[in-house]
């Protein structure tokens, strides 16, 4: 093992900095925490803080022993009460890692986020689901439902079948969203590279419509442009068009919360940033433990979405609608319970004004 050495003087090389971590076992413990969630493997660990102390306090093996505490914060991620969070806006999606076990074949780990009533994005969960197959996304989805999940206003979703299916199963009154961001570039390969900009603009604008009833009729007016002309274009185009313009029934700065996967999906580069230097995982609990730990990580930067009293009762209007009316009255009893003891705490005090 190489050891630094001190020069002119025959005293052996003491590092403080190991000396401190020898005597703050939680720190060292956290460090290499922080270090396994940024991507460094349990070797590069070990070597990083060899050569920062010269001397070995802490093993490849006790490195793989301390990131078991990554696991039990996953597993109580996994079972905690999710009713405390108003969820209006749901998104799913899915990444992919390899696993040595079944060598060859990648496993998908689906993830759920969600932004709440008081404007908060949160990661919700994550879940092995083999192939992103309907009985994964339905078991995913009702096990959130389970731990208290309230009916969500929207779930954004790409155009995997499974999971379409899954959602129209649990929450068939919620407007589904397409992701625009997977749309587009599906859109990009039905025509001629040099024709895209001028055809991207048509599809932008109806995108960015000022509403829903406009936006449907821009779509109905492209499709009649294009139909003869880019037949292909045309039939991916009217390919689950409600849900591609659902978002323009939302207020309209939160839209372009809503319209996308990218919350997650530049999450996900983080992910696979960081696993980049693991060919494989060993086992299903080292591939849940790292991407959760790499998540809930970049989770906790995701910056919160305006919700005024206006976009609010926007919502509440939109809910009752579509005959979400879960907590909707319990909300509006509560509102009007505080706003007649605000009026009486008012009158009260202009009577004791009077009276002095």
């Amino acid at each position: 093992m190489y050891k630094p050495q001190v020069r002119d003087t025959e005293k052996p090389f003491c590092s403080k900095l190991a000396a401190f971590f020898r005597n703050n076992t939680k720190v060292l413990e956290k460090l290499a925490l922080e270090m396994y969630a940024r991507g460094l493997s349990t070797r590069d660990i070990e070597d990083a803080l060899i050569e920062a102390t010269g001397d070995m306090i802490l093993s490849k093996t006790a490195v793989s022993n301390v990131t078991e505490i990554l696991y039990k914060e996953f597993e109580e991620f996994q079972n905690r009460d999710l009713s405390e969070y108003e969820i209006e806006y749901l998104f799913l999606d899915a990444i992919y890692e390899t696993l040595r076990a079944r060598f060859g074949v990648r496993e998908a780990v689906l993830c759920a986020w969600g932004i709440t009533r008081d404007g908060k994005k949160v990661l919700l969960h994550i879940g092995l689901g083999n192939r992103e197959s309907y009985e994964d996304w339905l078991s995913f989805l009702r096990d959130m439902v389970r731990r208290g999940l309230r009916t969500p206003t929207t779930v954004t979703t790409d155009g995997a079948p499974g999971l379409i299916k899954a959602v129209e199963v649990v929450f068939p009154k919620s407007l589904r969203i397409r992701c625009w961001y997977h749309r587009m570039q599906n859109f990009c390969s039905k025509v001629p590279e040099e024709i895209w900009p001028e055809i991207k603009a048509e599809i932008m604008a109806i995108r960015d419509a000022a509403g829903y009833e406009q936006g449907k009729q821009m779509a109905y007016d492209f499709i009649e442009k294009y139909k003869d002309k880019f037949p292909s274009l045309v039939r991916a185009f009217k390919e689950d068009l409600d849900a591609l313009l659902n978002h323009l029934r939302l207020p309209f700065r939160h839209r372009r919360y809503v319209r996308a996967t990218n919350l997650v999906e530049r999450s996900f580069e983080e992910e696979r940033r960081r696993t980049k230097v693991i060919p494989c995982f060993l086992t299903e609990k080292s591939a849940l433990k790292l991407v959760f730990s790499v998540l809930i990580r970049a989770a906790k930067r995701w910056r919160r979405v305006s919700f005024t009293k206006t976009k609010l009762n926007c919502l509440d209007r939109l809910r009752e609608k579509l005959g979400i009316m879960e907590g909707f009255q319990d909300k509006q009893d509560k509102q009007d319970k505080q706003d007649k003891q605000e009026k009486q705490e008012k009158q009260e005090k202009q009577e004791l004004k009077e009276v002095c």
